[in-house]
């Protein structure tokens, strides 16, 4: 068999058909996303730099990425930062480079990742200035020995003894859940301006019942009184139930799904005394001006949910290099080749699930394992799909090389 690629069906309910479920989505402007979010864009400005200066992808790290958060003091009609946030740019890449002449060359790699950080802050926060509101600071190092002599090798060698894992399709719950926080960082701001960037969506199912809850950032200059603040939150809540009903009605046309929104649960709104009511305020629409830090790894895995009702791996994908880093590619590939396969079989899998193992120093393209599981009412499964899944599996890890320009253009999510 090609690829060590073994096939199996699997007897496990499907997650849909379970009695409980729970999925949650991290938005772009939670602090761990963030982190997940400069990681990765300081990761493809190397790159980039690299291929420009040497038309080749040189060895780099930047998955540590850290965020301390500051201090505000939100109000209504607009408030302040007292202290800005803290932004902490770690991680390990080729910093000298030998000329042809013998020479060693110094790459500008802290400066290249410092105007990626920025850049990634001013396209995806409108309301943070990034010149008053944060401090980024780069302390990104020379690679360790090692393992750059196993990415320079010429060869495409894992460089490390990692798995990755995907799985597909999404559940309604799952579906409903990505698309509500996309939506809320989309086109909700035409409807409720003041909803800020930093948003969690936690799902929460019960038989046909879905409750979601919704954390957002409300930004304080759209709001001139605790009323206006009031019927942002009321509108905001009938727009998700809407979006949500849109999903499933557009995706899973025969579900019969109930969905309950709770927003801002943590706000009292109407107590006797209006001194002591709680809005969740800030100047910038992110929780990380007042206190809450981030890291990469923390949050969503690479296919934008955390799933603990599926198999996941604990492998943070944003920021490690898209040449010879098994815990990225191995966790996109997963997720591509699940899908491929789902696809292919239409109605016929339940869920598909794809676990890569590599093995460092060997070819990433030709896995010590590459598992494929069914999930099917059909026990006829993997007599009928064996042969397709084995294929589309081979020719995705065959096709490997084009995938690292695929995340360095930001096709492919990692977070």
């Amino acid at each position: 068999m090609r690829k060590n690629i073994s096939v199996q069906q699997i007897d496990y309910t499907p997650v849909a058909r379970l009695g409980t479920e729970i999925v949650e989505r991290k938005g772009v402007g939670h602090p761990d996303s963030i982190a997940d979010g400069l990681a990765e864009s300081v990761s493809r400005a190397l790159c980039k730099m690299y291929i420009e200066e040497y038309g080749t992808i040189l060895h780099h790290n930047t998955d540590e990425t850290q965020i301390v958060g500051g201090q505000s003091n939100p109000a209504f009609g607009g408030g302040t930062i007292l202290e800005p946030v803290y932004i902490l740019l770690v991680g390990r890449a080729t910093t000298d480079v030998l000329d042809r002449d013998g020479k060693l060359h110094r790459l500008p790699y802290n400066s290249v990742a410092l105007e990626a950080a920025k850049c990634y802050l001013e396209v995806n926060f409108p309301n943070l200035d990034i010149r008053s509101d944060v401090t980024i600071d780069t302390r990104i190092g020379k690679g360790s020995v090692d393992l750059m002599g196993v990415y320079d090798s010429g060869k495409r060698l894992a460089n490390d003894t990692s798995f990755g894992v995907g799985f597909a399709p999404f559940s309604p719950t799952e579906t409903v859940v990505l698309e509500v926080e996309k939506y809320i960082n989309d086109g909700m701001k035409r409807e409720v301006p003041g909803s800020g960037q930093d948003v969690k969506v936690m799902g929460s199912r019960l038989g046909n019942k879905l409750q979601l809850t919704v954390a957002c950032a409300m930004v304080d200059k759209y709001f001139s009184s605790p009323d206006e603040y009031r019927d942002a939150i009321a509108k905001f809540g009938d727009l998700i139930g809407k979006k949500a009903y849109n999903v499933l009605d557009g995706s899973f046309q025969d579900h019969d799904m109930d969905v309950e929104v709770f927003v801002n649960t943590a706000d009292i709104l109407n107590s006797p005394d209006p001194d002591d009511d709680i809005f969740y305020l800030t100047v910038t629409g992110l929780s990380m001006e007042n206190g809450d830090d981030g890291s990469v790894g923390r949050g969503n895995r690479a296919n934008g949910l955390i799933t603990p009702y599926r198999p996941m791996s604990m492998e943070a994908s944003a920021g490690k290099n898209p040449v010879t880093h098994v815990g990225k590619l191995y966790n996109i590939l997963s997720i591509e080749i699940a899908n491929r396969i789902a696809k292919a079989a239409g109605g016929e899998m339940d869920e598909v699930r794809v676990r890569l193992l590599s093995q460092i120093d060997k070819p990433i393209s030709d896995p010590l394992a590459a598992n494929v599981q069914f999930i099917s009412q059909d026990p006829d499964a993997v007599r009928k799909w064996s042969s397709e899944a084995e294929s589309i599996t081979a020719q995705c890890l065959d096709d490997i090389d084009k995938l690292t320009m695929k995340i360095i253009n930001g096709e492919r999510n990692v977070f």
